[in-house]
């Protein structure tokens, strides 16, 4: 599970910096080999974005990508064509829309083009298949999630895309097509999540997504989370509106916004149940809807109540309703999951796919479980074959063609990684690092010599999970740093394959919030070694700590650079408590020490202030940007607090609580003047820094991205790799 949450592709950048040895390697590369089904030419970056005039030409922009792995995991969106067996298409958390033409065998990535690619929603149009709508931005809510930037229409079955628009609705859970008219298009849109905006809630074309109609707006804080459309009557709906919004320092789920709705005449007039219908009383916090296809009289909604139930079901047509199941299981962690499949043939018979997989066969009455996968997001069945069966979950697709008795599991090359960190320029091919979401700490060859493509099997673990950092020792490559959720560190020695215990603190954090912690350790917090000493390791929680004997005994060298608000430490969740330490806020974001000046530390925090030492800890001095940092960024993330360029200036990147605007400021090497300047140069939907240290002596190289971007920018490539699925 960065707090600007989006991918990061883990890449091997062939800078001319590189040893002459690693260019011979380069040398021998072979024409990219076939990715899923027909040739994918190999992907130069774009342009890079105006960095300003003194500038010049970004330092990336000769540089060409190439994947290299891990497997990856995350599919969020799936869909497939009814009644071919063949067909089938994915939409990855933030990897885009993928398609296999053979049944799952092999699989081609469909949208690499297109400038958003996290996918929220997939449908094809019931009378013409070749009608492909895709949903931008994820609404499985928590705070390490991808935006979007609205619909995608293709007609000729994935191979070229349109932008259709609602370019600023952040995140589309639900597209529905028609059955009557493809030109008739309903999209439900929960928005940014980051604060008041109109663009939120149902829309609705006639004319194939020209133009679009807002036709279900509760109010600013409130979108729209789910929609079902009768299959005996395409004029009447149901949605599901939820009330949600999310700051750095923690979410909140429900309110008076969130409902379920009614139109019977095509989305114009809405009816919203209430209690008096059978339905729980606000506040409701996040719902899904849907009816049965085989029973237009047959509707259920799953409702995050807090403690009131979680299932309703009507038996005519959402006249009334009445509360079926108290099962938490059907939603659990309901932000992050509720979604449900009706199957095609069985109006009793449903599944929830959740933290597990739910089911039902007698209408909610009675509840099971199903060991399926885990931690699954959307479910799909053939409306004429309902055998075939399809699961996005975060472990990649699944899919059944017995009903569920055996199923496959396929692995995209869309793994989201929170960081990446190489190891020293003296080994070749070097490690690339990088913790996985849903996956773990990752640690895999830049170069596989003499192959085309690097297999996974040559990608193990090291130190940490699957959050925030790992960190190679720059003097002894087998020795990794790694951070874990709960405030875990980790030091992993590949000489014995084993994984040392050495955190800072020994409780473990889950289930408590920022306030009733020691120390304030956030999801993804920051571990830096020291370029001066490659045996001091710094760590942040609220402080910035240190170890200088192998993670033994840590030293506290600062006090709490926070802004200690407690107002900002309480329970994230809202209806549902949620606290994962992913909301801790005062917390030190990202460190990192002067190559240049041995003791001079640099820290930034995630509610908007910039600390440095000189002394090694002894004296610490506020150097936030003041004035020219907007009241509206605080408080803010601070991504990266130095980065170390050719010119050894130090920068920060701030991206504000509402507008996730990128704001940076730097100054040059040894001034201890306030930061000049700072700039919104960047997009609000593109908000990575690539940092490359060139001003000190060979250590880890590291790059660091914010998993909330929806921009590519270059990095998405041609996946050098054949994905094949596995039976389970």
């Amino acid at each position: 599970m960065k707090q600007m949450a989006g991918i990061l592709w883990l890449v091997a950048v062939l800078a001319a910096a590189t040893s002459s040895a690693d260019e011979a390697v380069e040398q021998k590369q072979q024409p990219t080999p076939r990715t899923g089904v027909g040739d994918v030419k190999k992907a130069e970056a774009p342009p890079a974005e105006p960095a300003g005039e003194e500038q010049g030409k970004g330092p990336f922009d000769g540089l060409k990508f190439r994947f290299i792995g891990p497997p990856g995991n995350r599919v969020s969106a799936v869909v497939g064509v009814p009644g071919d067996p063949n067909v089938y298409y994915a939409g990855a958390a933030s990897g885009g829309i993928w398609k296999s033409i053979d049944g799952g065998t092999e699989w081609k990535p469909v949208f690499d083009k297109m400038p958003a690619q996290s996918i929220g929603a997939l449908a094809i149009a019931p009378s013409d298949h070749a009608i492909v709508w895709a949903g931008t931005g994820e609404t499985f809510i928590r705070r390490n999630v991808s935006i979007g930037n609205g619909v995608y229409r293709s007609t000729d079955a994935g191979k070229t895309w349109q932008h259709m628009g609602l370019e600023k609705t952040g995140r589309i859970g639900r597209v529905i097509v028609d059955p009557r008219d493809p030109d008739v298009v309903y999209v439900a849109a929960l928005g940014t999540c980051y604060g008041p905006q109109p663009e939120r809630g149902g829309f609705r074309t006639r004319d194939g997504g020209k133009s679009w109609e807002r036709v279900r707006f509760v109010d600013a804080n409130t979108g729209a989370s789910d929609l079902a459309m009768d299959p005996a009557d395409s004029r009447t709906l149901f949605a599901g509106t939820w009330q949600i919004d999310i700051k750095t320092w923690g979410r909140k789920s429900g309110g008076p916004g969130s409902g379920v709705w009614v139109p019977h005449d095509g989305g114009t007039k809405w009816k919203r149940l209430t209690h008096d219908d059978g339905l729980p009383e606000s506040p409701l916090g996040k719902i899904a809807v849907a009816v049965a296809p085989s029973d237009s009289q047959r509707v259920y909604a799953l409702i995050e109540t807090g403690d009131k139930g979680s299932l309703w079901r009507s038996d005519n047509g959402g006249t009334k309703w009445k509360l079926v199941s108290h099962s938490r299981l059907l939603n659990e962690r309901p932000h992050y999951y509720t979604r449900m499949l009706v199957m095609p043939d069985n109006a009793n018979e449903v599944y929830f796919p959740s933290n597990s997989m739910g089911v039902t066969y007698d209408g909610g009455e009675t509840t099971d479980q199903v060991d399926w996968a885990g931690d699954n997001h959307d479910m799909w069945a053939d409306p004429m074959n309902p055998s075939r069966m399809m699961i996005g979950s975060d472990g990649g697709v699944s899919i059944s063609t017995t009903r569920g008795k055996k199923w496959a599991w396929v692995r995209l090359p869309i793994a989201q990684m929170y960081h990446v960190a190489t190891d020293t320029h003296t080994r070749i091919p070097y490690d690339v690092h990088g913790q996985m979401q849903d996956g773990g700490s990752m640690r895999g060859p830049s170069r596989n010599p003499g192959a085309d493509t690097i297999p996974p099997a040559l990608w193990t673990t090291t130190a940490g999970c699957e959050t925030g950092w790992a960190v190679p020792d720059p003097a002894n490559p087998d020795v990794v740093w790694g951070g874990c959720y709960a405030g875990v560190v980790e030091r992993y020695d590949a000489r014995t394959r084993m994984s040392r215990s050495v955190s800072v603190w020994p409780e473990r954090t889950m289930g408590a919030n920022a306030g009733q912690v020691k120390q304030r350790m956030n999801w993804t917090f920051p571990i830096a070694i020291s370029p001066h000493d490659h045996d001091t390791v710094y760590v942040g929680s609220q402080y910035v700590l240190e170890t200088t004997d192998g993670g033994e005994r840590w030293t506290t060298i600062s006090p709490d650079l926070t802004l200690n608000d407690p107002s900002m430490m309480g329970d994230s969740g809202g209806l549902t408590i949620d606290n994962l330490s992913v909301e801790y806020a005062g917390v030190v974001y990202s460190i990192a020490e002067s190559p240049l000046a041995s003791g001079e530390i640099w820290a930034g925090t995630n509610d908007g202030l910039v600390q440095v030492t000189r002394d090694g800890g002894a004296h610490w001095a506020n150097v936030t940007p003041g004035a020219r940092w907007p009241p509206s960024s605080r408080p803010l993330v601070s991504g990266e607090p130095v980065t170390w360029r050719s010119t050894c200036t130090r920068s920060t990147t701030a991206i504000p609580s509402s507008s996730r605007r990128p704001i940076t400021a730097r100054r040059g090497s040894g001034s201890r003047r306030a930061f000049p300047r700072v700039r919104s140069r960047m997009s609000t939907s593109f908000a990575r820094t690539l940092s490359a240290r060139a001003c000190s002596t060979p250590g880890p190289r590291t790059a660091s991205t914010s998993r909330s971007t929806t921009a590519r920018t270059g990095v998405r490539c041609s996946r050098s790799c054949r994905t094949r699925r596995s039976s389970g």
